[in-house]
């Protein structure tokens, strides 16, 4: 199940300190998955407030209660503390994907080797939603969502890319109200250039 570097522990054990009450745990869970992978949510419960089905895991000095639908995905995952120059925080080492389809897992592997790091120069990236009957739904956000060159990044960058890596796709959906952009890098215009293509 889940583990903690001693780092984590002592960390967690000073925010339970810090809030000033008792009896607390710790409840983890996956939200979803964003650019790179899962996204977490660790929040401080009282001690026995965890939903029934929550998966509990005993520390010596605090309890984990890991969310049930989570569970699975959380498998084998280290929690470790970083502080560094550039922040500190909570990270979670995790080895599992989320896809237990095998298209779908070499799509996200595309997405978080190859094409996520070319659009997040601009601020960009490509969630994957889901694969239904050979097409890769994905949701475009940052920079991308709302972009006037988000169509051709999708159709000759993205597309083109997760169709040359991963055969068994038969294309590409893009799923993301581009209404709700806040600031496109570009606006609309035919002769731009994809940071993908």
């Amino acid at each position: 199940m889940l583990t903690f570097t001693e780092k984590a522990v002592e960390a967690v054990q000073t925010l339970m300190e810090e809030t000033g009450e008792e009896e607390l745990a710790l409840r983890v869970a996956i939200l979803g998955r964003g650019p790179g992978g899962f996204r977490y949510d660790l929040a401080f419960v009282r001690e026995g407030d965890g939903s029934d089905d929550d998966v509990r895991v005993e520390f010596d000095s605090f309890n984990v209660y890991v969310d049930a639908g989570s569970a699975e995905n959380l498998e084998g995952a280290s929690v470790d503390f970083l502080d560094t120059p550039r922040g500190r925080g909570f990270q979670i080492d995790n080895p599992n994907t989320g896809w237990k389809d095998p298209v779908a897992d070499q799509v996200q592997r595309v997405l978080d080797t190859v094409i996520n790091p070319s659009i997040a120069m601009h601020g960009g990236y490509v969630t994957l939603h889901e694969i239904k009957d050979g097409i890769a739904h994905v949701s475009m956000g940052g920079g991308c969502q709302g972009c006037g060159m988000a169509a051709f990044t999708l159709s000759e960058g993205i597309e083109a890319q997760l169709l040359s890596s991963v055969p068994e796709l038969k294309g590409v959906k893009d799923i993301t109200d581009h209404s709700m952009g806040q600031n496109p890098y570009y606006a609309a215009d035919e002769e731009g250039e994809s940071p993908v293509a």
